[in-house]
């Protein structure tokens, strides 16, 4: 992110709060007097969507800091079944970072997060298939359970519940949902076994975000009839930020990056539209019109909002701590009044706003970043009040337990230290994605504890409640336990504060393919997460498979330590495939997961435990050639998987593609998106087309056809237009348009059962116009369409082969798909029919 980027976005940062997994920023004056303005409005607003990234950042972002609403965005999905232009992760691990990224443009925009249990298993063209793979019922009781806990009295769709079947499933879904839940909500039958701690609860609106989009084109929206519609101009300037809310805006969407959403900001007048679904219809432009957003809205609270009122429009920039007074008098007041949401929601408000305006400082640290279920951890509380109003800390507890010995006056800009030890419970069930603790289905996520459904991430491992007299007035503050430490080349960092077993092991591969009955070495990682661990180590294996040996000693002194150990796999004579699994006993118990850790600069530093597994296949590959050129895109895992069934892959840099290099590959393959991520790529064309027509054989895997790629003939030997057709039905019957076609033959023979047990889908943005000299392979369909036939075309170009597919290799090869890694070692292997596959070389 270049350097002025990152200034701005720190400076919005300031104005926002954040997880537990994030830096604690003091508050400064402005962001203090837009708290109080939000915690003088009483109304609620929740943006619906399915993914990460369909969020209206403008709309969240005007509503939050221009209306002054608590605003939240649902996001059914957390967009585990995208593609990722930043990094490996894909699936489980994907959803993590989009998980972050979306917490991350929430605390731009000034958002809160939800999520539901559903899962994206991939792209979906209707809403029923999306429905019935979701389980309809508990992702609806979800958006119900949420809607209920939040209470929001305006609810906005992002799509159009009307139109299934016009654009992603899980789109349609989403507003779908949405629309059924806003009548379920308030209806006391609907889940009743919600309501032994939560309320029914029935918004007042609900709206669509619509746009000229919808419409077609922006003449046809300009004709529509709009007397159902609501204007915003979300353009509006904050002078005391020194920004406009589209300027938040897109840099609360450049979060996005594993999607390529960084943007340049933007600035000027804007209109949002909002059509009312269900509700009275206002009679101005104020979407809460009819609602009290006042104090008046709680019984009692009108004093108080007297108070804060007058603090708002008298605030002091420069000595914002001369308002206390008046604050406590409110908190005081607003404690007097009988148990409510909006008393609950308000106090935490008002008791940050009055640490805030004295400059008190409250952080928990631990001394290292994980700590295991059974030990203490040490770790140590600052306090500093940097103001002259008189704050006692008269108590502190963590898990119950007192940690203050005696009472303690904190003076002004004094730094207070309390050094402090707890113990992690045996039984703690860690700090990993709570949604990855249980093994889910194809659409859903198993969560046990419903108290943990809709949070965006598990909840910091350990809190401290902090009560202090301010002034006098005992208040109460709850602090996560963090980790704050520092690297010389980036300053100041702060991460969560995890539970992690006391050991973790991996395999070195993912999947292993055996194309004969011959034993293969496997090799795996344990690492000690806590000293002076010892234990056994052994490996489950499917039936008719063997080990050797059967189990190895592990011992390690140090934290940190890691061992490689090697076990031979020895396959049965038949085709099998199914997983093994490690089992590490350690003191009577058993460990199977391995830790994986997510790092980007722009989210917090993420760690995941995931089931450790290697997916092992018993199958005949045949191959041709050896040397594979492997020229990475947006990121996938093919390169490690062609290793696994014996070629040598060489990744090359696009500065790296010369006539001399490429003279040593028996074959090029471009990774995912290609085309669309290396911008040097183009540049180095003549020198691709120079290697095929000399023999060579070039493999383009696909890229996208929007934002002017749609014409690829630059790219290609001869026309090829890109579209946006895709068969997202992985079960979708393949037929081989030419059996006897070389490709469909050498050196493994395709039938249409190799496609059989694919995962996700079976491609995507197909070509759909080509020149004569391309031959189309395979034809596809999902339900009801026509049949694609883009997915797989092959041209001779001179001496050699070009290839475009759009084939989900990316998700099959490291699924372990049989069928795929032999169509994928013919696709290598064209045209090498006369030469033998060890040593296959060019000079």
């Amino acid at each position: 992110m270049p350097y002025f980027a990152r200034c701005i976005l720190l400076w919005v940062l300031v104005f926002t709060s954040f997880t537990n997994a994030q830096a604690p920023h003091p508050p400064s004056s402005v962001q203090l007097y837009n708290d109080l303005q939000k915690l003088n409005f009483l109304g609620n607003a929740l943006y619906v969507a399915a993914h990460p990234d369909d969020e209206n950042t403008r709309l969240i972002s005007y509503l939050s800091n221009a209306v002054h609403a608590r605003t939240a965005y649902l996001s059914l999905t957390r967009g585990d079944g995208g593609q990722n232009l930043i990094g490996p992760e894909l699936r489980e691990l994907l959803g993590v970072l989009r998980t972050q990224e979306l917490l991350a443009a929430r605390s731009v925009d000034g958002g809160e997060q939800f999520f539901t249990r559903a899962n994206d298993f991939g792209y979906s063209k209707h809403p029923d298939e999306t429905l019935s793979i979701w389980e309809k019922d508990k992702v609806l009781s979800d958006v119900v359970r949420i809607i209920r806990q939040f209470r929001p009295d305006v609810i906005i769709n992002r799509f159009d519940h009307r139109t299934p079947g016009s654009t992603h499933g899980h789109h349609t879904s989403s507003a779908i949902l949405s629309t059924e839940a806003f009548e379920l909500a308030g209806d006391s039958n609907a889940y009743p076994e919600q309501l032994q701690e939560l309320q029914p609860w029935s918004p007042s609106r609900l709206f669509f975000n619509t746009s000229w989009w919808f419409y077609g084109s922006q003449e046809n929206f300009e004709k529509a009839d709009k007397s159902r519609l609501l204007s915003m101009d979300v353009g509006v300037y904050y002078p005391e930020r020194g920004l406009s809310n589209n300027e938040i805006a897109s840099i609360a969407s450049s979060q996005h990056l594993c999607q390529g959403f960084g943007r340049p900001t933007v600035r000027g007048s804007q209109s949002e539209y909002i059509e009312l679904l269900r509700g009275e219809m206002p009679e101005g432009q104020d979407l809460f019109e009819g609602v009290d957003t006042s104090w008046n809205r709680i019984e009692g609270g009108s004093a108080i909002g007297k108070l804060l009122s007058e603090v708002e429009q008298n605030f002091n920039f420069t000595r914002p701590s001369v308002h206390l007074p008046v604050l406590l008098q409110a908190y005081q007041k607003l404690q007097e009044l009988k148990p409510s949401y909006w008393k609950t929601v308000k106090s935490e408000e008002l008791s940050e706003l009055i640490a805030g305006i004295i400059g008190l400082y409250m952080e928990a640290s631990a001394d290292a970043y994980y700590g295991i279920p059974g030990s203490d951890a040490p770790a140590e509380l600052e306090l500093t009040n940097r103001s002259d109003w008189p704050v006692r800390l008269t108590a502190v507890t963590i898990n119950g337990a007192g940690i203050l010995k005696e009472p303690l006056s904190l003076k002004a800009n004094e730094a207070n230290e309390i050094a402090f030890d707890f113990n992690i419970p045996k039984n703690h069930p860690g700090t990993s994605p709570y949604w990855l603790r249980q093994n889910g289905s194809l659409g859903m996520y198993a969560v046990s504890d419903p108290e943990l459904i809709g949070k965006p991430e598990t909840p910091a491992a350990f809190s401290l409640k902090i009560i202090l007299e301010i002034n006098g007035i005992p208040i109460t503050f709850v602090r996560p336990v963090i980790h704050r430490y520092a690297e010389p080349d980036k300053g100041e960092l702060f991460r969560a504060f995890e539970i992690l077993p006391p050991a973790t092991v991996s395999f070195q591969e993912k999947v292993k393919i055996f194309s004969g009955a011959h034993p293969q070495q496997v090799q795996l990682t344990v690492k000690a997460m806590a000293p002076n661990t010892c234990g056994s180590l052994s490996l489950s294996v499917p039936a008719g498979w063997n080990t050797e040996p059967k189990t190895q000693e592990f011992i390690a002194q140090e934290a940190g330590e890691e061992r490689v150990f090697q076990f031979t796999l020895i396959p049965p004579d038949k085709s099998s495939e199914g997983y093994v699994e490690p089992r590490l006993t350690l003191d009577g118990k058993v460990y199977t997961k391995e830790l994986i850790t997510i790092a980007y600069d722009h989210i917090p530093t993420q760690s995941v435990l995931l089931p450790a597994q290697l997916k092992v296949v018993r199958l005949n590959v045949e191959k041709a050639g050896q040397h594979v050129g492997y020229v990475m895109g947006a990121g996938d895992a093919i390169p490690e998987n062609l290793e696994a069934i014996g070629y040598t892959v060489h990744l090359l840099k696009p500065s790296e593609l010369t006539k001399e290099q490429l003279r040593n590959m028996d074959a090029l393959v471009l990774g995912i998106r290609a085309y669309n991520v290396l911008d040097e790529l183009p540049f180095k064309q003549d020198i691709l087309m120079e290697y095929v027509k000399e023999g060579g054989t070039m493999i383009v895997q696909y890229n996208t056809s929007g934002r002017g790629n749609a014409d690829f003939s630059a790219n290609a030997p001869y026309p090829l237009r890109l579209s946006r057709d895709r068969v997202s039905d992985e079960t979708a019957r393949v037929s081989i348009l030419h059996p006897d076609h070389p490709l469909m033959n050498f050196p493994n023979q395709i039938r249409e059962e190799d496609f059989n047990n694919w995962v996700q889908e079976r491609g995507l943005y197909f070509p759909n116009q080509w020149d004569a000299a391309y031959t189309p392979l395979l034809a596809m369909n999902d339900p009801g369409e026509s049949a694609k036939k883009g997915s797989l075309l092959v041209a001779p170009y001179g001496e050699g082969y070009y290839i475009y597919t759009g084939l989900s290799f990316f998700r099959e090869l490291p699924a372990g798909v049989p069928g795929a890694f032999k169509l994928f070692s013919n696709m290598l292997s064209i045209g090498k029919a006369q030469i033998k596959s060890e040593g296959a070389v060019k000079g």
